[in-house]
């Protein structure tokens, strides 16, 4: 059993625990050195995956101002907002009477967020919405279900980082809908995915040093059956009848760097899908 195994294995509350006291250490001295700043939370906080924490927010910044056109003026929704990657490096990009909007499910990460960005800038609201993911929460409200807190025709741009990696068929249809609802008419939603179709499936089958999705599904592949929400890659013709269905468009796609097909200068780990309205 690898590290990853073990730590899908404990529940998702021990999960935030342990990463907590494994970085004790580490952000103990940060905080006595005087150098910590305000936009940058602690490594035991951080619950998003790995990587430097600033230099990821940069990137997936570009990767918006590339692939979405992302304007200062925009309104923007940030899906899965976490603990604040996207929306630090947003603070200094937006203007002061643009609109952010973010949600997420893990409401430490809301928490700093409120006490860190909204206390300094206004125009930047996060929600905490308490819905279930065996990777993150468990509760009795579904993601196939819910209804954005927003209005119709509400955002310019809409993003989701390392989201729907984390979620089953019926959530990411429900969310691809809604977010067709949010989205003003031309408006651009920026997603990440694994994706894979029949000429590299046997590749991500495998144990060969690359991201291994060993459990085939309908439509999708599974990296651990016992946390089926851990991260799952999804066939490439079944996902793009999930997109016709929410009448969103493809506008781009960009493969990145987890399956070695990634070949353009500005890419991702995962594979990245432009959607228009």
């Amino acid at each position: 059993m690898n590290l990853r195994s073990v730590y899908y294995f404990i529940s998702p509350k021990s999960r935030l625990v342990v990463r907590k006291i494994y970085y004790a250490p580490i952000d103990f001295l940060n905080s006595i050195s005087g150098r910590k700043n305000k936009l940058i939370p602690n490594k035991g906080d951080i619950f998003i995956g790995s990587g430097d924490f600033v230099e990821q927010g940069k990137h997936h910044l570009k990767l918006l101002i590339e692939y979405v056109k992302l304007k200062p003026n925009h309104s923007v929704l940030d899906i899965g907002c976490g603990i604040g990657r996207v929306a630090v490096p947003l603070t200094n990009y937006l203007l002061t009477d643009s609109r952010y909007e973010g949600f997420d499910l893990v409401k430490k990460g809301i928490n700093w967020c409120k006490n860190n960005i909204t206390s300094s800038f206004p125009n930047f609201n996060f929600q905490h919405i308490p819905l279930s993911n065996d990777l993150y929460s468990l509760t009795n409200q579904k993601a196939e279900n819910f209804v954005f807190p927003y209005k119709d025709d509400s955002f310019e741009t809409v993003f989701l980082f390392s989201v729907f990696t984390h979620m089953q068929p019926l959530e990411v249809q429900n969310y691809l809908n809604e977010i067709y609802r949010v989205l003003k008419p031309g408006g651009k939603c920026l997603a990440t995915f694994f994706v894979y179709n029949e000429k590299n499936e046997d590749i991500i089958s495998k144990d060969n040093g690359t991201y291994i999705f060993p459990f085939k599904k309908e439509g999708y592949r599974l990296m651990n059956q016992k946390v089926p929400s851990a991260n799952i890659a999804f066939d490439e013709e079944s996902l793009n009848k999930m997109v016709d269905l929410s009448n969103l468009k493809v506008e781009n796609k960009i493969y990145g760097t987890w399956s070695k097909r990634g070949n353009k200068p500005l890419v991702d780990f995962q594979d990245i899908l432009v959607f228009e309205k």
